[in-house]
Order: C-alpha cells, then structure tokens, then sequence
C-alpha cells in the first residue's frame, strides 16, 4: 500500500547565503565536456563507499548552486555531483539568458546523458556506491529528478523534488513496477505561487493511485530553498540507506495529505 508521510516545518523559513564556505571538503569541476561541480567530504575516506547526490538546480542558477547547499545538507555524509543544466530564458527577465531544465524532448535526452556521465566520473574520482544514488532538484531542477527518476528507476535509489511538480506527458509512468521501490522525498513551501497547494495535492493523489511511497513535508515560506529543508534531506537519505526497524507516517496539525484525500 502506499503510503504518504507528511510534516510541516515549524522553524521560519530562511533563504540560502551565498557565502558559505567549504572548509575542508573540495570541489572541482573538470574532466567533462559540460561544466559541472564535483563535491568530495570532509575527511573522505577512501574505504568507505559514499552515497551519492545528484543535485539539478533551479532555473536561472548552474552547478556552482552545490557549493551553497552542501554545508547545509551534510559536509561529511555524501559525495555529491551537479552537471549544469541547458539554456534558457529567465521567466521574470525574458531578455536574458539562464541555465536550467526543461521538459522538452532534447532538454530530457541532454539531462540523461549529463546526468550519467557525472555519475560515472564521481566514481571514477571517489569511492561511491552505485545502489546508492540519489536525485536531488530544486524548481525545474526537481521536475527533472522527477523525470529522470521515473525513466530510468534502476539507476537510482530516490528522488527528491524542492518545489519542483512531478511532469506531465511523455508516459512518466512507464517503467511503474520498478518505480515502485523508489523513495520519493517532495518538499514544498506553503506559500510557494510556482508549485501552489492544488498542485501538490493534484500530484500526491497520482502518487497514492500509482502505488508510490511518499514523504511530503511543507515548509514556511514561497519559492525558495531553506536550511531546515536542505538539513531534512540529509537526515531523509540517511534513513534511506539505513531505516529504522518500524517506519511509521509522520503528522502534524496542518495536513496538506489529509486535506487531498479529504
């Protein structure tokens, strides 16, 4: 049976510093034909195989958005990669150009290929553990780890969208059986105008009518990344990798899930 769990977020919501620094992790961004940022933690040990984050950023950012949110996921947990994304336009300023990930045909194939060469080479360059890769997207950056996801349910071991709605068209669904055992993490802001609540309750009742397992938390706040967010991806992989003897729904007095089924 599927389940949903949800939690709300009780700390206010606060947006990400720019000027957060590594320490002594590393990044790097060579050896690929498209700019991309490597991200090693702090106190790498050769004999142990990492995790795996695959970060897709938002429109309008690039890869270099890893440096901002690794500090605030984990410095020490995860190895973690971010090809940069395809140009675009930047919706509020038409005129000027971006990167990001759109759900056209070229945009899906490009992301593929970008995603699994950056794959490869971080365990070319680390020590990871292939069954344990995870998407992680902010914005169309989660709509892409959606996709990604959903097409090919193999390669990873979860997917985690942040404001990011699941995408329409182009049969999503059509590897579902093995969709199935992926743990899909989808974080959104209560106020968020980009993925508003009809759209999340829209998505969450085609996740229950799939037989996907869910975990759903809201969070304060519109459109934009939050160290509580970024904080819970770290502890919700963790428990991925290593979960707890009985798992059970979380909930809370605000429940955006009860409200969709309602």
């Amino acid at each position: 049976m599927p389940r949903t769990k949800r939690f709300v977020a009780v700390s206010s919501a606060q947006t990400l510093s720019s000027t957060l620094q590594l320490d002594s992790a590393a990044c790097s961004s060579a050896a690929l034909e498209f700019a991309h940022t490597l991200f090693a933690p702090m106190h790498y040990t050769a004999g142990y195989a990492y995790p795996l984050i695959v970060w897709l950023h938002g429109r309008g950012n690039d890869e270099r958005q890893l440096q901002r949110v690794m500090p605030l996921i984990s410095m020490r947990n995860f190895v973690a990669v971010a090809p940069r994304g395809l140009r675009v336009s930047v919706s509020d300023q038409p005129e000027k150009e971006g990167f990001g990930w759109q759900q056209a045909d070229d945009h899906i194939a490009q992301a593929e290929q970008r995603v699994f060469e950056a794959v490869e080479m971080a365990g070319r360059k680390l020590h990871i553990a292939p069954r344990r890769v995870f998407l992680v997207g902010f914005d169309c950056g989660g709509t892409m780890a959606f996709r990604l996801a959903m097409n090919h349910p193999e390669r990873f071991a979860g997917v985690v969208s942040i404001d990011g709605p699941f995408p329409s068209g182009r049969t999503p669904f059509g590897k579902l059986v093995s969709a199935r055992r992926l743990g899909v993490f989808l974080i959104t802001g209560r106020g968020s105008r980009e993925y508003p609540a009809d759209e999340v309750c829209e998505n969450l009742r085609l996740f229950h009518a799939a037989g996907l397992s869910v975990t759903l938390r809201q969070y304060p706040g519109g459109h934009k990344l939050a160290p509580q967010m970024l904080a819970d991806i770290n502890r919700w992989i963790i428990d991925q990798i290593t979960p707890p003897p009985s798992q059970t729904a979380e909930s809370s007095d605000d429940c955006l899930a009860d409200d969709c089924f309602g």
